[in-house]
């Protein structure tokens, strides 16, 4: 862990040290990445099946990599009755999030008297990313084709790491038939992100790709951006904690390890505490806590790599470091966290208090969990239902709209030397 304290004379390039690039930006990745994407490019499925043996060790054939009907039956009848009882509370939850969020085709009348508007469209093929590697992310699932289900996508494709035989968690598999996934496929990491952009004999391309990843796939998605739209970038899990003298040191400690259980190793937490005793008694807690965890290993590293103790001098610098840091996930714990989240401006998502764990987030809340990392938040928010809706601008004139702006188009086509554009206009009126 790696203490910082704003008294100390090399605060500002400690703090620079906490905010450096992440995984998403490190050149060794992103060159191995392009490789897979120029092999996925260039050979199809003979790339994607060579890279499933070499990373997942499952040996299949290209005909084997969609799921069939049969696999998605038998997952929803091995599923029991508490899964099923878990799946449909979140899928109520997200589902009415969405709906709620959904953006509207609108009208008006602009100052010629012509009707300009909006009207928002689904995509119509959107593929899906799920991860299932270390854990299989069932809530995945359930955060994300529900969205595009909710925004009326035709075809949603979902690509998901299968094992060395060849399946896919049950659990996730039967999360993915109920949320509305319409294609299936075994295939992970940057391969399969390549295979939904360019497309291959077996899988299709779509329109845009979504959901979160490791570093390779959110490189890989960052890199195709052009030959695919993408959603954001959301990698390796983070999160910050903003707390004063009130946190629960205990609960702030279990939060920070939550993320850092992921187990890449390239997971971020940070502490950022106006404390000296908040910070000293979540730096024993972090050490005490991991003894009992299951993940101990993988948190152990994050905890020797990514983990920051911030001491600051008020909260007005901590809310100035959160914004800097554009954490995906910042808890609140203060005595007035409503008010001071105002300010804070960059976070994927924000819980505020005691009792909103950044786990509600990820598992029940609502929203979904597909959220910037990365430094990323500074521009790009977490996944919402209208990234499934493509936007299109509607204009309408009439002969008595059409004159009255006929003035202003010849004057902006004289300025700019373009006479044919304003003579398309008039042509109209003679």
């Amino acid at each position: 862990m790696q203490i910082i304290r704003y008294g100390d004379k090399d605060f500002e390039a400690r703090l620079a040290e906490a905010w450096a690039a992440s995984s998403l930006w490190d050149p060794a990745i992103e060159e191995r990445t392009r490789s897979i994407l120029d092999a996925v490019r260039t050979r199809g499925d003979a790339a994607v099946l060579e890279l499933t043996e070499k990373f997942d060790g499952a040996r299949l054939q290209a005909a084997e990599l969609a799921v069939t009907a049969a696999e998605r039956m038998t997952a929803s009848l091995q599923a029991d009755d508490d899964l099923r009882q878990a799946v449909r509370e979140v899928l109520k939850n997200v589902a009415a999030f969405a709906r709620r969020s959904r953006r509207k085709d609108w009208q008006m009348r602009n100052a010629h008297g012509a009707v300009v508007g909006e009207k928002f469209d689904p995509f119509q093929r959107v593929g899906i990313y799920i991860p299932g590697g270390k854990a299989p992310l069932i809530s995945t699932a359930l955060m994300t084709i529900p969205l595009a289900k909710a925004a009326g996508c035709p075809e949603i494709v979902v690509c998901t790491p299968c094992d060395r035989e060849g399946r896919i968690h049950p659990g996730l598999l039967y999360a993915a038939c109920v949320a509305g996934a319409t294609e299936i496929y075994r295939v992970g990491g940057a391969q399969a992100i390549a295979a939904m952009a360019y497309g291959t004999s077996t899988i299709r391309p779509v329109q845009k790709i979504f959901g979160p990843g490791n570093a390779y796939v959110v490189t890989a998605k960052r890199l195709l951006v052009g030959v695919v739209s993408i959603d954001l970038l959301p990698g390796p899990s983070e999160v910050l904690v903003l707390a004063d003298d009130t946190a629960d040191p205990k609960l702030a400690a279990a939060d920070l390890l939550a993320q850092a259980e992921h187990g890449s190793g390239h997971e971020r937490i940070w502490l950022v505490t106006t404390s000296v005793r908040v910070l000293r008694s979540v730096e024993r807690e972090l050490r005490k806590q991991v003894q009992r965890l299951d993940r101990r290993a993988a948190m152990e590293t994050v905890l020797e790599r990514n983990a920051w103790l911030i001491l600051v001098r008020d909260l007005a610098q901590a809310v100035q470091i959160t914004n800097r840091l554009a954490p995906e996930h910042c808890e609140v714990m203060t005595r007035q966290p409503a008010h001071l989240a105002r300010d804070i401006r960059t976070a994927g998502a924000i819980f505020l208090g005691r009792w909103s764990p950044t786990v509600l987030g990820d598992y029940v809340a609502g929203p979904s969990h597909t959220l910037p990392t990365g430094g990323a938040g500074r521009s790009f928010a977490g996944l919402t239902v209208d990234q499934f809706q493509r936007r299109t601008s509607v204009v309408m004139y009439d002969r008595i709209s059409l004159r009255r702006a006929l003035p202003t188009v010849r004057q902006m086509a004289q300025r700019e030397g373009l006479l044919a554009h304003a003579r398309s206009a008039e042509l109209r009126l003679e």
